[in-house]
């Protein structure tokens, strides 16, 4: 098993796509990239605390490779957007890739390289060694599944679960 550890917006749009992609055996929300042990979904949100909403995904490198993983994370966020995703706007919110290895910053920087082609503007996404995870609070783990009659899910996360699912058919888990 490996870990990738990805910050594209809002951590529930995510988490809901990988939580569906073949090979991926866990995806979970947290915080990374900051300076407090510990930080509160509060202290994230106010922007203050450094960290970034991410997803973890821990994934088996026989069914998906980590660069398959990152072509997905491209795909369902806009990388070329500095500190925002939508209305989410903030640092919490930046495009970021959390190596946790020298193979995978290798990785990143090809993908980051190779994705530039479908895109007008540069690619923001930073590539950075991996710091402390911090898992988020127990209400947002699965929130798409759990709550996605709600209209945040309805208008921001399904889109994406969406352009995922139908992209991405034949790589979903049965």
């Amino acid at each position: 098993m490996e870990k990738a550890t990805l910050g594209g917006g809002c951590f529930w749009c995510i988490e809901a796509v990988f939580a569906d992609l073949e090979g991926v055996r866990t995806a979970i929300s947290g915080y990374t990239g900051g300076r407090k042990s510990n930080p509160t979904y509060q202290e994230v949100c106010s922007g203050t605390s450094g960290h970034v909403e991410v997803v973890q995904v821990e994934f088996d490198s026989e069914k998906v490779s980590f660069a398959e993983i990152l072509r997905v994370f491209f795909y369902v966020h806009d990388p070329t957007t500095l500190n925002r995703q939508g209305n989410d706007i903030g640092s919490q919110y930046r495009s970021v890739i959390f190596f946790e290895n020298e193979a995978q910053r290798t990785v990143a920087e090809t993908i980051v390289a190779e994705v530039q082609a479908y895109w007008d503007e540069p690619i923001v996404t930073k590539i950075e060694a991996a710091t402390p995870f911090f898992k988020a609070e127990d209400y947002h783990q699965d929130y798409f599944k759990l709550h996605g009659r709600e209209p945040y899910c309805q208008f921001v996360v399904a889109p994406k679960v969406a352009k995922f699912r139908k992209a991405y058919a034949d790589r979903l888990k049965q």
